[in-house]
């Protein structure tokens, strides 16, 4: 855990002597439900995943707004219009603050937001795969906010304990407007669902082209897929509660009612909830095209980053402004 090589020298055996007990005694603070500030002591694979988890959550929420943002100026009516926009620039609000989030946690590593900026922009910092695709129809505006931002709010209101200090406070701004964003979606849902064949015709389109990013949402259900342990190491850090596949299970649980109460359908014939196993059954969705996507190499990856590098490089001079030393 802590890379260190035993040679017998009594100054190394009383480090890792020393770092052993402070390990203690942070576990020992998490599981009497402490919170973890930014200054405190923390393992590496504590901090690393608190990074790795975090920048990631921070740039979705500002890739995230991206799709939404295209919908904008084609929105059907004005309070459309105010609503996407209000729900974009929160969108925005989130990642400025996960990502200042973060910052503190990579100070030791002398890394900062630049660094992250430019992580995203070379491919070494992922984003959510839901965040690579298309948004074809207005239907698919609604279907961000209803369905994509309610599996974000099952997501995050799964770390709203989260051992971490700061995260956890940031979550509970978060969540409390993404409640609004939610409803924002399902108001558009439901007014397609009530209004023409057409417009019904676009909602049932749109439901089935998102479905397997839906799924894909809260990631494989075991490391065996990924060859990743990231899920166990933060539910032994109490960063988060439930598994992927147990919030894949609250999603399906809380939405497919909705999904079917509105006459629609899902492109799986298989997809019900098993009384007696107590659980939805549903076709495993492809997690090598999931691989693909969050590799850059989704439908909408290239292009979404480059308006990203284009607003990177059209904004350097006020990063150059902010960064000057004040006169006198």
């Amino acid at each position: 855990m802590y890379n260190y090589v035993e040679d017998g020298d009594s100054q190394t055996t009383a480090y890792m002597a020393d770092d052993q007990e402070k390990y203690e005694q942070f576990m020992a603070r998490i599981e009497a439900g402490e919170k973890i500030e930014a200054d405190d002591w923390m393992p590496n694979d504590y901090r690393q995943a608190l990074i790795k988890l975090i920048s990631m959550h921070g740039i979705s929420e500002i890739m995230g707004a991206l799709p939404e943002k295209e919908w904008v100026p084609k929105a059907p009516t004005l309070r459309r219009k105010l609503g996407i926009m209000a729900k974009v620039q929160d969108e925005m609000g989130h990642g400025q603050l996960l990502l200042r989030v973060t910052e503190d946690l990579m100070r030791p590593f002398g890394r900062n937001r630049e660094n992250l900026m430019k992580d995203l922009l070379n491919g070494d910092l992922k984003f959510h795969n839901v965040f690579h695709m298309p948004t074809k129809t207005w239907a698919d505006a609604g279907m961000v906010g209803w369905l994509v931002d309610g599996a974000a709010i099952i997501s995050q209101t799964n770390m709203l304990d989260a051992s971490y200090g700061p995260y956890q406070r940031a979550l509970q701004r978060i969540c409390a407007e993404e409640v609004f964003h939610a409803q924002h979606g399902e108001s558009i849902i439901m007014a397609l669902a009530e209004g023409t064949k057409q417009q019904r015709d676009m909602l049932q389109e749109s439901l089935n082209r998102w479905w397997p990013s839906l799924l894909m949402f809260f990631g494989p259900a075991s490391a065996a897929t990924t060859g990743s342990s990231k899920q166990d190491i933060m539910i032994k850090y109490r960063i988060r509660k439930s598994t992927n596949e147990e919030l894949r299970q609250a999603f399906l649980s809380k939405y497919m009612p909705r999904v079917f109460s509105l006459g629609l359908t899902v492109p799986d014939e298989t997809c019900h909830y098993d009384e007696e196993k107590e659980e939805w059954i549903y076709q495993q969705p492809d997690w090598e095209e999931f691989k693909k996507i969050i590799r850059n190499q989704g439908p909408r990856s290239k292009e979404r980053l480059r308006l990203r590098e284009i607003a990177y490089e059209n904004n350097r001079w006020v990063r150059r402004a902010l960064a000057a030393q004040p006169v006198g």
